[in-house]
């Protein structure tokens, strides 16, 4: 994690601490809680402690910065892939505090934050209705019970560009009430990975790529994961990302123009 990041979607990933608590369905087998107990860090949990940075890990950003000021060329920096920005606990306040300042700092860098916390955004944000152009806002929907208990809340916070990560996708989703001008931009679609991996149906996949084609919305297939298009059980590699026949992998990166 960091500097050229393996997540397809992203260039960068920045984490301003580790650390949170299961939130939904998606979270059973989550890949963080997985990696922080494998290097020995017990923090998932309301009660578990979170693990914070000193400032080498903060000037990372304004290395990438430079780096993007100077190849004139906007790089994506998927933020807190081991945490979720918008949990609510105050020892968390003077993080997102400094969060905030290094986004506005860092003009050239489109962050991403993901939540599945998305109605306690509006209340952690400093920018009331003028929120920076380089803050991409999504929201976890990995059934249609959370998409329609969390697109309304990230759709009314006012961020240049709103999407969704439906990952792992667990069910058929009916997104088109979502999608379209002025609403969802982006859709990101994959199955779980891990020894505990829930399959995806290619169908469901399929009709999310179909619904956004319907809506004009960018969509992006990141891959299958442990079960297969045929719901085979192998290697995610193996498995690949390709769905109808080829890789989608579409990107928003034209809407987002810092000023």
């Amino acid at each position: 994690m960091g500097k050229d990041s393996k997540i397809e979607w992203t260039h960068h990933t920045f984490n301003p601490w580790w650390g949170c608590a299961r939130a939904s369905t998606g979270c059973a087998n989550c890949y963080a809680e997985i990696w922080a107990k494998r290097v020995g860090a017990h923090l998932w949990g309301k009660e578990a402690p979170r693990r914070f940075f000193g400032d080498n890990h903060w000037r990372n950003p304004m290395k990438w910065q430079a780096n993007a000021e100077q190849q004139q060329q906007r790089q994506r920096v998927f933020c807190a892939s081991m945490a979720d920005v918008f949990e609510a606990r105050s020892d968390l306040d003077p993080w997102r505090a400094r969060l905030w300042t290094l986004i506005e700092q860092t003009p050239d860098l489109d962050w991403l934050l993901v939540s599945k916390r998305p109605e306690e955004i509006t209340n952690m944000v400093p920018w009331g209705n003028n929120w920076p152009n380089n803050l991409w806002l999504g929201t976890t929907v990995e059934t249609q019970d959370w998409a329609e208990k969390r697109l309304e809340a990230i759709l009314s916070a006012p961020a240049r560009i709103h999407f969704v990560s439906c990952e792992p996708l667990l069910g058929p989703l009916d997104l088109k009430p979502w999608l379209g001008t002025g609403q969802i931009d982006w859709v990101i679609v994959g199955g779980e990975s891990g020894a505990k991996a829930r399959p995806m149906e290619p169908a469901w996949a399929e009709d999310l790529y179909q619904q956004c084609l319907d809506k004009n919305t960018f969509f992006f297939f990141k891959q299958w994961g442990t079960f297969g298009a045929d719901g085979i059980k192998r290697g995610k590699k193996a498995n690949g990302k390709s769905l109808v026949g080829r890789e989608i992998q579409d990107l928003p990166v034209q809407a987002c123009i810092a000023t």
